[in-house]
């Protein structure tokens, strides 16, 4: 995965590099003048401005080794903990990519496995209090950084941003957590 790339052309198959397309046209007036591969870099630009930004502020908070797949992991946890199992579907890795990232939660104090009350042969994993207070601490800066970006952008247009993205993002996959599925294993 390219990481910290900057002023190199991710897209060279079908962006020359100098505002044109491959055919050599510039975006049209009916699409707003970008191209159409612009749209989730810019997308997904954002929401990794957003996750460094979160990170940077979590470390200097007393959480220093948290990464973005511990986040996606402790939510996949949730408040009634799960299985390893139960977590590797819930992100969409195996069981072993989950075993490897629940180990990490472990040793860093996140969580803790206990046996299921239900089946002593089932091992569930339940956040710590350090998990919860880490997950308030996220909710709590992602408030400050929306803010922040109503502050750059005007209340009204993120406002009307986050309504057009819940019109063209199906309801189904909104708050999916399995986002490693497609961008590699925790």
């Amino acid at each position: 995965m390219v990481d910290h790339v900057s002023r190199e052309n991710v897209n060279q198959v079908v962006d020359n590099g100098n505002g044109e397309n491959a055919d050599g046209e510039n975006g049209t007036a009916e699409s707003g003048g970008g191209r159409g591969y612009e749209l989730p870099l810019l997308l997904f630009g954002g929401f990794r401005t957003l996750i460094d930004r979160l990170h940077a502020r979590l470390a200097t908070e007393g959480h220093p080794d948290l990464r973005p797949a511990h986040g996606f992991a402790m939510q996949a946890i949730g408040a009634r903990g799960a299985t390893a199992s139960e977590i590797g579907r819930r992100l969409g890795v195996s069981k072993q990519a989950a075993g490897k990232t629940v180990d990490r939660l472990l040793a860093l104090g996140y969580a803790e496995r206990a046996d299921d009350p239900a089946d002593a042969r089932r091992k569930l994993v339940h956040l710590t209090p350090r998990g919860y207070e880490a997950l308030a601490r996220s909710a709590a800066i992602f408030d400050e950084l929306r803010a922040e970006w109503a502050a750059t952008l005007g209340a009204d247009r993120v406002r009307d941003l986050e309504a057009a993205l819940r019109n063209v993002v199906p309801a189904e996959t909104a708050f999916r957590l399995d986002a490693t599925s497609w961008l590699g294993t925790p």
